[in-house]
């Protein structure tokens, strides 16, 4: 069945080409075109358009169709193009003409505007879950590790001495740079685009502030054309919002795998976290995180993918556009995953202490040297020649007792106040 069915057939390639996985990804958005109908529904028999009776008999069929999604049960067969026609034929199935009403005042693409509206509002805050869980988790981290020190590097070379505490702490603070993300992506979902039918409205009176409360929207889409355009817009800010936490991601990931390497051997997990290798029985490696890592950059690439499916369209609707379920859909269950993998990993991190009395270490502290210096009223650009011709001539011989006090440093975390901004944000 399909919901522009005029009595001919389509043919089986155009079908299978146009349709494409639109009935898989439409098992997830089910539960949405549920809700919007039934929104739907109250709207056109608030307006006149539906008896008492059929919106009785409606929302009744409408709910039992609900719980048999919610049981896992529903299925789309290849007979129906999608979810909407599947629902409107088990309608009509029940109620017949009554549900055929259904579709009054709007079109195809208003319901599928209103299932990702829907489905993303709640994607966003199980991912958004997921990283207060790893806010949290880092923060804490942060403060059980504050007094151990760990080389920081520029260039990958040794630089200056930092600490697991600043490591952590600073992965943290850089969540809420995507928590604005995230949030920003949610303001865009959280317009109620139910009315703007093929793209240009109704001639039917239909009340869409009181479908804006229904659906729980913070507002309309009011412009029936601009609702459409959203349809693009709302999939690349969120792709956006998903790229930045998972750079933030692979970013801790690829640190993870240098650390746990024995060129550097700060960190190690536990072996059930580790994989081996078939011919090589020292190694641990860390596939999680490499595996992370993999993930999260691939998800980077989306904005990227929806500009270029996107960035030429006129107004209006365009076929195009159904490719962008395609990438959006499993895009959220991806980065769950990396959240959740991340997350249960560092629960069991083991830091290695006393990493920085290795000596290839000592010139971590040829920046405090040359402070000290200067402390004591050498002018820098001396103090900075006196330390390089100690590190050439090998009497180099630093004190490694560090004391940072400024506001973000290692010796002053400022952990407190990065959870209050994380609270504001």
């Amino acid at each position: 069945m399909k919901l522009w069915d005029k009595g001919f057939s389509t043919d089986k390639k155009i079908d299978l080409f146009t349709v494409g996985n639109d009935r898989e990804l439409d098992l997830i958005l089910a539960k949405y075109d549920v809700i919007g109908n039934i929104a739907h529904a109250k709207m056109l028999h608030k307006i006149g358009l539906l008896t008492d009776e059929e919106i009785a008999s409606l929302e009744k069929e409408l709910k039992g169709i609900l719980k048999i999604i919610e049981d896992g049960n529903f299925i789309i067969e290849d007979s129906f193009e999608d979810v909407h026609s599947k629902i409107e034929f088990l309608l009509t199935e029940k109620l017949g003409d009554t549900g055929k009403k259904i579709h009054t005042a709007r079109s195809r693409n208003d319901q599928v505007l209103v299932d990702v509206h829907l489905y993303v509002k709640d994607a966003l805050q199980e991912i958004s879950e997921g990283v207060d869980e790893l806010f949290e988790l880092l923060i804490s981290l942060a403060d059980q590790y504050k007094n151990v020190l760990l080389p920081g590097y520029t260039h990958l070379q040794i630089a200056m001495p930092s600490s697991f505490g600043l490591w952590f702490s600073a992965y943290a603070e850089t969540l809420i740079d995507d928590i604005y993300f995230l949030k920003a992506a949610g303001k865009v979902a959280d317009q109620n685009p139910l009315g703007s039918a093929a793209g240009y409205g109704s001639s039917y009176p239909i009340d869409r502030d009181y479908t804006t409360e229904l659906l729980g929207f913070e507002t309309l889409k009011f412009n029936a054309v601009a609702a459409q355009m959203g349809r693009g817009k709302l999939e690349k800010s969120t792709a956006f919002a998903l790229s930045s936490v998972a750079g933030t991601l692979s970013k801790m990931s690829m640190d993870i795998c240098l650390y746990m390497s024995q060129n550097f051997s700060f960190i190690s997990f536990p072996d059930e976290l580790t994989t081996g290798s078939s011919i090589m029985p020292h190694k641990k490696n860390p596939d999680v995180f490499e595996l992370i890592r993999g993930k999260c950059n691939k998800l980077q690439a989306l904005p990227y993918e929806f500009t270029l499916i996107t960035n030429n369209l006129p107004s209006g609707y365009h076929r195009d556009l159904q490719l962008l379920k395609e990438g959006l859909i499993p895009s959220f269950s991806t980065l769950k995953s990396c959240l959740e993998m991340l997350a249960y990993s560092l629960k069991n991190i083991q830091v290695k202490p006393n990493i920085i009395d290795d000596e290839k270490y000592r010139y971590l502290f040829s920046v405090e040297e040359v402070n000290k210096l200067v402390q004591s009223g050498v002018p820098f650009r001396d103090a900075y020649k006196i330390v390089g011709k100690n590190i050439d001539n090998g009497t180099f011989n630093p004190d490694k007792k560090v004391v940072h006090t400024h506001k973000g440093s290692l010796g002053n975390l400022c952990l407190d106040e990065i959870v209050n901004k994380k609270s504001k944000a």
